[in-house]
Order: C-alpha cells, then structure tokens, then sequence
C-alpha cells in the first residue's frame, strides 16, 4: 500500500469555488479535503507538502495532441516519452491523442494498436483517444459500437485533406455516421476546412507559396463554410458537434449563427490562435510557424480573446505537433510540403495565465475550466479527471502565478528545439505535478516514469445530456 501524501496550506483552486484547504491523497485517490488535516490522524510516513503561496488545481487535460505521430514519410520530433515530459512540465496529466483509421483494421483494433503503441512508447502522461473515421462502411455502425464499448466515445473527422485520404466526400455516408455516433453516443470532433475552397484556391493561385502565402491558401472563409456544413448536418440530426482548433472571426461567427438556429456546437481553441499571428511567418523561419488551419490575423486573435473571456469557447488545447526546424525547413520555402504544427503542451498554462495576469479577462476557475474540468465532462472523463473531489485521481498542480519565466533554448522541453514563443516572458508557473499521487515534476526536475501512462477509458460526453429523452431514442 502506498503512503499518504498530504498538501497543506495552498489555496485550492476549481471550477466550482476557490478556498483555502488541504488535501490528502491515499493510493493516489484523493481521500480527503478540510480546512485542517491534523497530522496527529495521520500515519507517521505520509509525506507533507506545504503549498503555502500557491495554487493547487487539478490536473491539466490537453485535449488536442499529436505525440509519435507519423506522418508524411516522417515522425514528429516528440514521441511519446518526449511528448509526457513537455505535458507534465506545463501541469498536464492526461492528454487525449488521436488513433488514424487506416481502413484496414477495424475501428477498435485501430485504437488497440495506438494504445499499444504508446505503451511500448513509454507514454508518462495517462492518455485517451480521438479515433479517427475516414470512410463510412457497411460495418461502421456496428464498428463504433465496438468502439463505444471499448472506452472511445470520440471521434475525429475532416472536412479536408481529399488528397491523403482523410475526407469523406459522400453527404449521405457524413449524415449516415452522424447517426450512427449519435444512437452511440459517441462525440464527433471535427477539423474543418472546406476542400473544395482550399483545392480551387490553389489551382487559382497566382503568388508565391512562401509561408506567407499559407493564410491565403487556407482563407478563413474554408473554415467558416466547413462549420456551416457540419454544423447543418447536426442541427438535423439534433445532436452535439465538437470543432477542433477555431482560428477565424469568420469560423467563430459561424458558430454564432448556428448556436442562434439550436444547434449545440462546442468550440476548441489553441493558444496558437490566441497569443500568435501571421506575422511569425516573415523571414527565413516562417516556415517553423506553418500549422493548419494557418496562423491569422490580430484581428481573428482578439475576436478569439473577447470569445475566450465571454465563455463562448468551451476548451483550450494545444494541437502539439513536434517537428525539428530540419524538419520543417527541409522543403525550402513551400507551404504546401512544410510539415504543419508546432509544439505547445508545455507552455499552455502560463500562457493563459499570463492572458489573465495583464489585462485578458480571465480568472484562474476559468483557466482550470478551459483545461481541466471542461475537457474532461465532454470527453467524459469527469470526475475521474479534471476535478479534485473526493475519489478523483490524484492529479494535481501546484501553481505559483506571480512565478515569471522566460521561455528559451534552456527551458523548452519539446525535443523540436523550438516554441514559437520563445523569447517571451510568462506569468505563472508550474512548480509541482502529481499524477495520481506520484510527484512527477518539481522544482524544474522531470521525474516521470516510462510507460506509467495509463489508457482512461471515456463515459458519456456531457455535451450529450441537452438531448431530450424523446432523441435519445
């Protein structure tokens, strides 16, 4: 049996209520939260943690990552290992990745391999999964059963990408698989970008493929569109839709309208489209901050700010997704051939405290929603994760949020050797992260352990419960 482990003196800090108690964790569950634990109860071994100064939230949830992704000839620069270490260095400990369909393998057997793989990966962070679904078949329904009952109740979809095999082009098969999640139950996430926008675009241009060009290629105008299509297909269907990273005023807007018509549309945003712009893509590096959807404008950033402070964006998450500046350099100045996505598991939390700390109006019980309890209602694993109740795992950060810190080749953890935010200074630190119970980060030294990352399995996602008894059948 594991000792206890006891956290006195900080100011717990969720979703429901900010006060100040202790917290004791048995068997990296929690156990127990007053106002004052007497060690005199306690067993002489427990160990004592004293957060007097900081805040102690629960463990952070990146909905939205890419470890030991392979893709296009080549596999990001973090893997599974090097991915954990950037989580559990921002405060993450559960991170939901993604599993492809390869259209070979069933949808379950897909997720089983992923799942394998990051294991034997020697994944740190506990994990769920988006499977991914590219083609609707005669055995999808009864595939996503499967699925369902294996513990994945998300999944992932594109709008585009025709040309490697991501899009299902078909309306009637995408409203067929809108059933079929919907009598699961199960969450359709959503990459939207209108292909036949981004295609003719192309086939049109005129220009350079510079990075520059790579907002042009990629107008916000296809994300936009890609909403309105999706978004349509749900109202119909009267059943939730989740939209992964919404770059654009114009996406958002979209959001607006259909949110006004009774659809229940939940929004996911990333820091790269809150605190970056087009600007990063000037120059001989510009090619290192090329991601789809592309960065945008100021403009699209405080449209995304005023959304993110009005409680129109349901969740925060990264879009980690690693690669070396070799990597991302090797195909010279083309936008088309770069490799998209940059690394941000690690500097999500501070730099949404710094937001909070200069101006942005935020309080840290909407960070902890936008990064922890949020995730983890819709993705379903509430109160497992995302909370600090009474049996929840013991997954906790210890925060100091006058902490500053600089981020440079020194402090950056991705193994891509690079953050588009290097050079700037944050507000707000992470000084300690347990993982059920277990110190895993403190004090700027990594303590994870290969391969204890555990696979969580999902419930039913919160965002189903609008549902009426009369469309549940």
């Amino acid at each position: 049996m594991e000792s206890m482990l006891l956290i006195r003196n900080g100011l717990i800090v969720d979703t429901e209520w900010s006060r100040r108690e202790d917290i004791l964790v048995k068997d990296g569950k929690i156990l127990r939260t007053a106002k004052n634990i007497p060690l005199s109860l306690l067993p002489p071994d427990t160990e004592i943690v004293n957060a007097d100064g900081l805040l102690v939230l629960p463990g952070f949830i990146d909905a939205h990552t890419h470890y030991g992704l392979v893709s296009r000839g080549t596999v990001t620069a973090d893997s599974f290992k090097e991915g954990s270490r950037c989580a559990i260095t921002g405060g993450i400990t559960t991170v939901i990745d993604f599993a492809d369909d390869d259209k070979v393998h069933s949808l379950k057997e897909c997720a089983e391999n992923r799942i394998k793989e990051m294991k034997d990966g020697g994944m740190v962070v506990d994990f769920s999964l988006h499977q991914g679904v590219y083609h609707v078949g005669k055995t999808t329904e009864k595939e996503l059963k499967e699925l369902a009952s294996f513990g994945i109740r998300t999944i992932k979809i594109f709008t585009t990408y025709r040309n490697v095999g991501y899009l299902v082009e078909n309306k009637e098969e995408l409203v067929k698989l809108f059933k079929f999640a919907k009598k699961n139950k199960i969450l359709i996430t959503a990459h939207c970008e209108d292909n036949e926008i981004i295609e003719e675009t192309e086939r049109s241009w005129q220009g350079s493929f510079k990075p520059t060009s790579h907002p042009l290629l990629r107008p916000s105008k296809a994300e936009a569109l890609a909403i309105r299509a999706l978004g349509e297909i749900a109202l119909q269907e009267k059943m939730p839709l989740y939209i992964v990273h919404v770059s654009s005023e114009a996406g958002l807007e979209e959001v607006y309208d259909l949110r006004e018509e009774g659809a229940k549309i939940f929004i996911e945003t990333t820091p790269t489209y809150l605190f970056a712009d087009k600007s990063l893509l000037v120059g001989k590096s510009g090619a290192l901050a090329i991601m789809t959807p592309p960065l945008r404008s100021k403009k699209d950033n405080a449209a995304l700010s005023e959304a993110l402070e009005d409680g129109d964006i349901n969740v925060v998450a990264t879009d980690h997704c690693a690669f070396t500046a070799e990597q991302k350099l090797k195909t010279g100045d083309d936008c088309r051939h770069t490799y998209p996505g940059v690394p941000g598991s690690q500097e999500m939390s501070s730099l949404l405290s710094t937001y909070a700390a200069t101006g942005g109006l935020l309080n840290m019980q909407q960070i902890v929603n936008l990064i922890s309890t949020s995730p983890a209602k819709l993705f379903g694993l509430y109160p497992k994760k995302g909370a600090l109740h009474i049996g929840s795992d013991a997954d906790i950060v210890l925060f100091d949020p006058e902490a500053s810190w600089k981020v440079t080749k020194n402090t950056i953890q991705s193994a891509s050797g690079y953050s588009i935010y290097e050079g700037r200074t944050l507000i707000g630190k992470v000084k300690m992260t347990y993982l059920r119970g277990r110190l895993v980060y403190g004090e700027d030294v990594y303590l994870g352990r290969n391969g204890s990352g555990e696979f969580v399995k999902q419930n039913v996602s919160a965002a189903y419960k609008y549902l009426d008894s009369s469309d549940e059948n």
